[in-house]
């Protein structure tokens, strides 16, 4: 466990050139068609996980923290249950991009620290509670300055929703109001910083949308091939499979605890959880924040060109554990102490890592050999 959030295995830089220096296999099927390239060398794909998949997402984050921050205005000013309701809405509409993007949690989310200041899970309620007790300002320039554990999406959802989720206007405290005030405004800092890092310069690095469009390219060392890229790309997929089912589900579960289910004060966690895996979803068929928006050039394509059937699997499965984790009873709080619904709970997790299994062994392989 890192900061506190449940960790995921990441490949550094190094390692993805390591791979990438490997030798690629000629391909000759011995016929006279035109042979298909071995290993992952497709810059459209690149391009368009860029351009369709992960700028969409982070520009919707943007704009619904935005419209948190808008809602939260609304609330602090004046704390009604119109107003209460308003602000829940919008948090759990700005989870949505947050957690479907985290099947891409490389680049400034992770080199920046972006990741744990919005999202670092498990929060200790106490920690909170001795920030409502003291004395000092809260401001957002106090609120950055607080622990991981102190801000975020956590944070915010506990203020606003209670312990329980039974929170109603009249509970709210004058204190709890200006800390989710602040707590508010330093995730929509965040939520902005994290975004313009792929499209314009923070604190002087190039966009990192370009370092990731010019994989292969003279001079770039962060991706010195495109398979270094299609490895990012399929290795972040494996990294939120692998999260969900032996982290965000495995640990509240295996020890009956319900401190450890994330996002557990709104009730949203088999939501956050689904939407884990349609961001794999997305990031493997090229899509947009819409699933209805047209496909690009994808990682599902580059596999179905060599292996039609383990393409239509890789999609099938992954369908499977978003219906295996939307069958969960709700709230998961509750489920994970309820025996009947441990074999539905054990299905989703056995559905996820099916998945996680033919990424890492035989989605992989194309990409490396």
């Amino acid at each position: 466990m890192s900061a506190l959030r449940f960790s995921r295995p990441r490949l550094s830089h190094a390692a993805l050139t390591l791979f990438a220096l490997l030798p690629v296999a000629a391909c000759d099927d011995g016929g006279g068609a035109e042979p298909v390239a071995a290993g992952f060398d497709d810059r459209a794909v690149v391009e368009d996980y860029v351009d369709r998949v992960i700028v969409p997402t982070y520009q919707r984050l943007a704009e619904r923290a935005d419209a948190l921050g808008t809602a939260v205005d609304a609330l602090v000013a004046d704390p009604t249950e119109a107003t209460v309701a308003a602000a829940r809405q919008a948090w759990v509409d700005t989870r949505n991009p947050w957690e479907e993007s985290e099947a891409f949690l490389f680049g400034p989310v992770d080199s920046n620290g972006y990741d744990p200041a919005l999202d670092t899970w498990p929060l200790n309620e106490a920690d909170l509670d001795a920030v409502l007790a003291g004395s000092d300002a809260l401001t957002v320039a106090f609120v950055e300055s607080l622990p991981e554990s102190q801000k975020g999406y956590h944070t915010v959802e506990y203020l606003i929703f209670g312990e329980s989720n039974v929170k109603t206007a009249a509970d709210f405290t004058q204190r709890e109001l200006e800390y989710l005030d602040a707590a508010t405004g330093e995730m929509v800092r965040i939520a902005h910083l994290l975004a313009d890092s792929w499209t314009t310069s923070v604190e002087g690095r190039p966009p990192y949308a370009e370092v990731f469009r010019t994989a292969g390219e003279p001079g770039n060392t962060a991706y010195p091939s495109l398979q270094a890229a299609g490895q990012e790309i399929v290795e972040g997929m494996i990294g939120i499979l692998d999260e969900v089912a032996n982290g965000k589900i495995a640990e509240p579960y295996d020890n009956r605890d319900p401190r450890l289910v994330e996002s557990q004060f709104s009730y949203n966690s088999q939501i956050d959880f689904a939407d884990n895996i349609r961001g794999v979803r997305r990031a493997w068929l090229g899509l947009g924040p819409d699933d209805t928006s047209p496909a690009g050039a994808s990682l599902s394509g580059f596999v179905a060109r060599r292996d039609p059937s383990l393409a239509e699997r890789v999609t099938a499965e992954l369908d499977a554990g978003i219906a295996a984790i939307r069958a969960i009873p709700e709230p998961f709080r509750d489920a994970i102490t309820d025996p009947a619904a441990a074999a539905l709970i054990e299905a989703a997790q056995a559905s996820l890592r099916k998945a996680q299994a033919t990424l890492e062994g035989e989605v992989k392989a194309l990409i490396l050999e």
